[in-house]
């Protein structure tokens, strides 16, 4: 725990001193060491500063300041916090020495790790392996959109883990590098994890640069270090270390080969028991280096520093016009000055080199890398063709690249429709055998109709697809995880960019097949603004997993021979409005903007089973936990609304013969000869809107029910066709087919059906969609316009479905 979070009267030994500069200096002279035992004597009347006694004498704090010491809470006076529980006396000790040694107290093996990386390079596979996460893992910028963590024991140790958004660098050019830099700046962690891909150590090692820069406690993990080794690289990885002053550990995170030895040397960093780190300055060429040390020496000579990050990291940033690091300095007392210096040092070397001085770091940074690799690796002189290139010039091929995707998506319907037919029939004869057993069990009564067509009949119709989705999912993954998402970006971007966006808005579009909420999220990795918003507001047109259940159930029992067809067509559909209103959008509201396409292409890797079925059933189950949550209740809402109110048999008698008697007056569309509850009195009060679209009155409830989650249009259906004289047909989808208005007539007419799918796969997105498009355009109005557009192109769409179909 931070200091600052100690109350008036605690006691607390002190583990380590945070921070940079000056201030880290100031305090360790004045006692703040490790192993010194303090109290806390005051908190000023408004909470800050924080008086404390330490060594005898009394010292006050700013909270900001005393958050940057880490402590241990005692439970015993500071004056007696010398002596062990057993007598003997604890370690206490300089900045150098041991760790503290105060036993009984698990906060004092609190390590706090941040995992720091390019996209690509492991960090959520290092991330899952070492606490037990299920966080996606994918091969593009943005799929970690915020900080996860985690938390695990290892060696007497506790470990809190943040797996950070995957960056290039720590500029401040993209939310993600941003939000890295805030999240460095705000909790200090312990030690950071900078996991590098070990094929691609050049450009990995850039980001090793800014962090060496920043001078944080730091292990580098030399991630995929298996494939370096088949390549038949050999890597002094131990030298490397030595040279940058930072422990490099092997490790391949997907087997976890490697992890135990990773933790170890975290630990000896944090414990500063590691021989090989020092604090080494990257290089930047004379010119630079001078003008780095004049603005660092006016840097410390201020005294008021931001503390989380080095005077010499300030300096680069401010010499690279870097927006975030001016508005820490104009908090200085003479950071006016600072930045004049820093504006006339960059204006005279641009000049005298004639080009911008990020290019000129870049390069210098670059430089030393591959200085230290040459020492360091040594590369095969007869290497073989690269299998990534061998692969890509065969799915990216201008003739093949279009077919091969067509096909693999074509695959990936056809084995959720057809493959999972047969564990989704198992789970169905399931469904039906509890049915029947607790239908035989139980007495006939309210509780009887509740359980049997309520919780059975609704949540049961929804969960026999389970199966598909999972399927759905693996398939997603396997092709994020194997470095092919990427490509089919890459083949898309000529066809995204005349649609006013790039190839990198294809990856949240697929995304959404398996769920709007982060797919939308995952679009932060857009630069542009305007290109991010539109892929935010077309992405609710890609069908997710949410509908599949109604798209499979109806294409199984209207469509059974062209199932994987069908299905296609709902994708495409909704893919192809998507396109168009992105043109809209682009003509109508945003301004054009030429986004260069910059996206890595992963080597291609063969993801482990347990990484993948990992990953899968970690959505299943929150498809199952859905079950009970949402879905349960709304099935009993929708139970209770068509159960509701009750009527005696004469009223049913009397109504049928009042509505036999004006049956040759009235459309027969219109007659239902079922009992008036609420929920059907609400549909055929709504229904003259939905009518035109060839929609029975149990279809519009279906529709408004889903609006809060699309789940809820089958279970509602599953409720609303079990009291029905096609029961005896287990499948909701046969119900459907069977079912007959009072006059004759099927309600579910094949056209019908078909304009039902059109209607759910395009109208008003889910609750937590809409919130996701709020939170991330940060307006309402990009709310409300996706919550009436979308609806208005539903219902044009399906009404054109409708009565097209209705001539075939």
């Amino acid at each position: 725990m931070r200091l600052s979070e100690l109350n008036t009267g605690d006691t607390g030994v002190i583990v380590k001193v945070l921070g940079h500069g000056a201030f880290r200096k100031r305090v360790i002279e004045m006692g703040f060491v490790k192993g010194r035992p303090l109290e806390v004597l005051q908190h000023a009347p408004l909470k800050d500063p924080i008086k404390y006694r330490l060594m005898g004498y009394d010292v006050s704090l700013r909270a900001s300041e005393a958050h940057l010491i880490e402590v241990v809470k005692l439970d015993v006076p500071a004056e007696k916090a010398l002596l062990d529980h057993d007598g003997t006396p604890c370690v206490v000790s300089h900045e150098d020495s041991e760790p503290v040694q105060v036993t009984g107290h698990s906060e004092r093996h609190t390590i706090n790790v941040a995992l720091i990386g390019n996209p690509n390079c492991g960090k959520t596979s290092l991330f899952n392996i070492a606490s037990g996460g299920k966080e996606r893992v994918g091969n593009y910028s943005g799929v970690t959109v915020d900080a996860k963590t985690g938390h695990f024991h290892y060696q007497g140790y506790t470990f809190n883990i943040v797996d950070l958004p995957g960056t290039y660098s720590l500029t401040s050019y993209s939310p993600e590098e941003l939000y890295v830099r805030q999240y460095l700046r705000e909790e200090s962690p312990d030690v950071i994890i900078n996991v590098a891909d070990a094929t691609n150590l050049e450009r990995n090692l850039y980001l090793t640069t800014e962090l060496i820069d920043m001078d944080r406690s730091m292990v580098i993990a030399l991630n995929i270090y298996d494939e370096l080794e088949k390549k038949g690289v050999k890597l002094d990885y131990k030298l490397l270390g030595e040279m940058i002053g930072v422990p490099m550990v092997p490790i391949v995170a997907k087997t976890g080969k490697g992890i135990h030895e990773l933790f170890e040397t975290v630990i000896k960093v944090y414990e500063d028991a590691d021989p090989v780190v020092r604090h080494v300055h990257v290089p930047l060429g004379q010119d630079i280096e001078s003008a780095v040390r004049k603005l660092t020496d006016a840097i410390k000579a201020d005294g008021t520093a931001p503390k989380h990050f080095a005077p010499r990291y300030i300096a680069i940033k401010l010499l690279e016009d870097d927006e975030a690091a001016k508005k820490a300095v104009e908090q200085m007392h003479s950071g006016t000055k600072i930045q004049i210096l820093a504006d006339s040092l960059r204006g005279r070397i641009e000049t005298l080199s004639g080009d911008d001085i990020s290019s000129l770091i870049a390069s210098e940074k670059y430089g030393f890398i591959a200085g230290a690799l040459a020492e360091t690796m040594q590369t095969p002189v007869n290497m073989e063709k690269n299998k990534t290139a061998v692969i890509d010039s065969i799915v990216t091929n201008r003739l093949f690249g279009f077919p091969i995707f067509l096909a693999v998506m074509f695959f990936i319907f056809w084995a959720t429709f057809f493959v999972g037919k047969y564990p989704m029939d198992w789970i169905e004869s399931a469904i039906g055998w509890l049915s029947s057993t607790v239908s035989d069990g139980m007495p006939d009564g309210i509780i009887k109709d509740m359980v049997c067509d309520g919780l059975i009949g609704g949540v049961g119709g929804v969960i026999v697809f389970l199966p598909n989705i999972l399927i759905l999912y693996y398939c997603i993954s396997f092709m994020e995880d194997s470095g092919y998402m990427a490509r089919a970006a890459f083949i898309m971007d000529k066809i995204m960019h005349k649609l006013g966006l790039h190839g990198k808005s294809f990856i949240p579009l697929v995304m959404g097949f398996g769920c709007n909420v982060p797919a939308i999220m995952s679009a932060r990795a857009i630069e542009s603004r305007s290109s991010r918003i539109i892929t935010i507001l077309i992405n609710p047109f890609i069908s997710c997993s949410a509908r599949l259940p109604l798209f499979v159930m109806l294409i199984g029992a209207f469509f059974p021979s062209h199932g994987a067809l069908v299905l296609m067509a709902m994708y495409v559909l909704g893919i192809i409005v998507g396109a168009v209103t992105a043109r809209l959008l682009r003509k109508f509201f945003f301004k054009k903007d030429e986004t260069p396409f910059v996206m890595e292409l992963p080597p291609y890797r063969i993801p482990t089973i347990k990484a993948s079925v990992r990953h899968t059933w970690g959505k299943g189950v929150e498809y199952l936990k859905k079950m009970g949550g949402t879905i349960l209740v709304a099935s009993l809402v929708v139970w209770a609304l068509n159960y509701f109110p009750r009527h005696n048999e004469e009223y049913d008698r009397q109504k049928i013969e009042n509505v036999s008697k004006t049956r040759a007056k009235v459309d027969d569309s219109k007659i239902d000869t079922s009992k008036d509850s609420y929920l059907e009195m609400m549909g055929k009060a709504v229904n003259p809107v939905l009518e035109p679209l060839g929609f029975h009155w149990k279809a519009t409830v279906a529709a408004i029910a889903g609006i809060p989650a699309k789940e809820i249009v089958v279970s509602t259906l599953g409720v609303l066709y079990t009291d029905n004289e096609a029961e005896e047909a287990g499948k909701i989808g046969e119900r459907l087919q069977l079912a007959k208005t009072p006059s004759g007539q099927p309600e579910w007419p094949v056209e019908a059906a078909l304009s039902f799918m059109v209607f759910i796969l395009l109208y008003c997105p889910c609750i937590a969609t809409i919130t996701a498009i709020v939170r991330e355009t940060h307006s309402w109005k990009w709310g409300a316009f996706s919550i009436s557009y979308n609806t208005l192109v539903a219902w044009l769409a399906a009404f054109a479905t409708f009565h097209i179909a209705s001539i075939f």
